[in-house]
């Protein structure tokens, strides 16, 4: 996992999954939520809950594993929502890949 940038990404809905692609992982801040939308390996992708942490230290995976990034922009892990119902409200923030979470 990256650092969250201090810095939030410009971005609309149509590229963020050719930036998924590009970059692997992005943060998402919702109200006061923070996700991590990364991918697994490059084989899957996933979201990660940043308020919670398991014995590693490793955030705690909040949606499903799927294979592509469509069925990952349409999985409803946000309070029943996807991140296309949540867009619009939603903040983004490249992770800075190689800089270790305290």
């Amino acid at each position: 996992m990256g650092k969250k940038a201090a810095e939030a990404l410009e971005i609309n809905y149509d590229e963020l999954a050719d930036y998924l692609h590009k970059n692997h992982s992005v943060y998402m801040k919702v109200d006061d939520d923070v996700y991590y939308l990364t991918d697994v390996n490059f084989e899957a992708w996933r979201a990660q809950d940043t308020s919670r942490r398991n014995s590693k230290n490793h955030f705690v995976d909040c949606s499903d594993l799927v294979s592509t990034v469509d069925e990952f922009l349409a999985l409803p892990f946000v309070n029943g929502h996807t991140i296309k119902d949540v867009f619009d409200h939603a903040t983004f923030y490249p992770s800075m890949k190689g800089v270790k979470e305290p």
